[in-house]
């Protein structure tokens, strides 16, 4: 009897050992994925653009969670330049993928993809729609062949920078902007101040456009096999129609995304199929995931101090030093990190917090561990401050960087109040001071003393970087005083050491280990991303109706037209309570 309940029992507990065999083998068919075909054309939609590192709040990844990164699109075609499944690239485009120097990033991946013989096309079904287009029609002359629809336009024109000057308002309404600075080129409160550009700023911003578009020129002019001269001449007489546009040889056809895509297919042969980018990315992207480990940390937005989260006004994340300056430490102590790659995309902000993470580079530097900067579209301030003492400093020629500088000050509201018939009192302890009221001036003491702060931080600005640098506190002083540069310039000035992306920094990394110039790298984010339900578990479901409601209204067309002035405020501090007292932010160049 027992033999037989024993045989019962083995028999059913075989039973069960084959059904979850059976379930695992079926969960395997399902789930495992699919073999890619063997002859691919990959696909990629760049109309709604890519973003920088995933976003470490969830509301933010909610609605960026479909967006491509931008070092995954460049190690991907890193990778596809070597798959021999992929036999060609198509791009849905027209618009910009981002900023100017995130546009160059993106336009050096493809040239360097194109390198390996595999054609690239980019289809738009316009450049700008009668509108300024010129970052986008400049990355379109990457590719082989520009295809456009028969109704778009080549918005290609001057470069203009224009900015919105509320002296005049706010005199009107009786407010007095209190703000000072160092030194003259640290133009951000002219804004509120002045009622148009002072010699100076209009001197460095002058200086800023020319040097992009001498960026964009050289970069039309090669992938059009065009003369300088030409590109030029073509710039001023702009926009363009499509037909003039064809004529005029600034476009290869004209066609419709149908079209492009039986170009390539009949190309390939006929057993070639389309392939999804991000699919392609998912699966088979990765070529930056073996040999000497190297954390990626981001450090992007305006640098505050506290955590991370996202700013519905300004469409973004900030950079928050305590949070950052963490995910540093860890990469610092993990003794399987052999190098840091900190891509750094910021316009400044608080200069204690700016100081809280360049001490986390000085640290690593001290332990051995090279950090490289590789510079986004902004890099200045306290951007720049918090690269200043990396081992190398890569940036695109068109990253706006420098503007070693300081500003603050505060709007003096009282005469507003007493017109509206809003009364104000105090009560003090300790003395009396109004340094940040507000509804008061400063006194003449406190002016004095206000000076000091900026005497002080502007000091002590000049001579971390000509510490971090190794220059002479003359020559960083020359270069700085509050002057935005872009990357091509900052190099010749000696505030940068190389001009490039995310290919070019991890050339520096290998060179700081000593490695040969082929060696691979297992690049990974720092920490490591999260998905939204880990985010939405880690904040407590702290996403409410309000902040919904707020992100909405973010994307408005109204908060889109404001959306410089409203990055301007947040960085003087005005948003959310009265201006902090040192601040550094740059101009902002909404060039087009």
């Amino acid at each position: 009897m027992k033999r037989a309940i024993v045989a019962v029992l083995a028999a059913l507990g075989g039973l069960v050992i084959l059904g979850f065999l059976f379930i695992f083998a079926l969960s395997w068919a399902v789930l495992a994925p699919t073999p890619l075909p063997s002859s691919v054309v990959l696909e990629l939609d760049l109309e709604e653009g890519i973003i920088e590192g995933a976003p470490s709040d969830p509301f933010t990844l909610a609605l960026q969670r479909s967006r491509l990164q931008t070092v995954r699109v460049v190690e991907t075609l890193e990778r596809a330049a070597d798959d021999d499944r992929v036999v060609g690239l198509l791009v849905r485009g027209g618009q910009a993928p981002g900023g100017w120097a995130t546009t160059q990033e993106l336009r050096d991946a493809v040239i360097h993809f194109r390198e390996s013989g595999k054609p690239a096309v980019l289809f738009a079904q316009t450049f700008g729609e009668f509108a300024p287009g010129q970052a986008g029609y400049y990355f379109a002359t990457a590719f082989d062949e520009i295809l456009l629809q028969p109704s778009g336009d080549v918005g290609l024109l001057p470069l203009t920078l224009e900015a919105p000057f509320f002296r005049g308002a706010l005199d009107r309404l009786d407010v007095e902007p209190r703000f000072d600075r160092r030194w003259e080129y640290k133009d951000a409160t002219e804004i509120f101040t002045r009622e148009g550009f002072s010699d100076p700023s209009r001197e460095a911003s002058q200086a800023l456009l020319e040097s992009l578009l001498e960026s964009m020129v050289e970069g039309i002019a090669q992938g059009r096999s065009l003369p300088a001269d030409s590109v030029r001449a073509l710039v001023a007489a702009g926009p363009f129609m499509a037909r003039d546009a064809l004529e005029a040889g600034l476009v290869d056809r004209l066609a419709y995304l149908d079209d492009a895509r039986e170009q390539l297919l009949e190309a390939g042969g006929d057993r070639t199929e389309r392939l999804a980018f991000a699919r392609y990315s998912e699966r088979d992207g990765r070529v930056w995931n073996r040999g000497p480990r190297v954390a990626l940390i981001y450090g992007s937005g305006t640098i505050v101090q506290g955590r991370s989260g996202f700013d519905p006004f300004t469409g973004g994340s900030s950079f928050a030093a305590s949070t950052v300056a963490g995910h540093l430490r860890a990469a610092i102590e993990d003794e399987t990190v052999r190098a840091i790659l900190f891509r750094v995309d910021s316009p400044g902000g608080s200069y204690v917090a700016s100081d809280v993470v360049r001490r986390e580079l000085i640290r690593a530097r001290e332990k051995g561990k090279p950090v490289v900067v590789s510079m986004g579209n902004t890099a200045a301030s306290g951007g720049y401050l918090v690269s200043t003492d990396a081992a190398r400093i890569v940036a695109h020629p068109a990253t706006l960087t420098g503007s070693i500088g300081v500003l603050a000050g505060k709007f003096v509201t009282g005469d507003l109040a007493e017109r509206l018939g809003i009364t104000w009192d105090r009560i003090e302890a300790g003395g009396e001071s109004t340094f940040f009221s507000g509804f008061e001036d400063f006194s003449e003491r406190e002016w004095e003393r206000f000076q000091e702060y900026l005497d002080r931080v502007y000091d002590e600005f000049v001579g971390m970087v000509a510490d971090g640098r190794g220059m002479d506190r003359a020559q960083v002083d020359q270069v700085a005083r509050g002057r935005v540069w872009t990357g091509r310039d900052a190099l010749e000035v000696g505030l940068v050491d190389d001009l490039g992306g995310f290919r070019t920094a991890l050339a520096a990394i290998r060179e700081e280990l000593e490695l040969e110039p082929d060696v691979r790298l297992n690049v990974t984010t720092f920490p490591a991303e999260r998905t939204l339900f880990q985010l939405l578990m880690e904040d407590g479901f702290q996403v409410t109706a309000a902040t919904v409601l707020a992100g909405r209204a973010a994307e408005g067309p109204w908060v889109e037209a404001l959306r410089p002035l409203l990055r301007q405020a947040e960085a003087l501090g005005v948003l959310g309570g009265a201006a902090h007292p040192v601040r550094m932010p740059p101009l902002e160049i909404p060039a087009r």
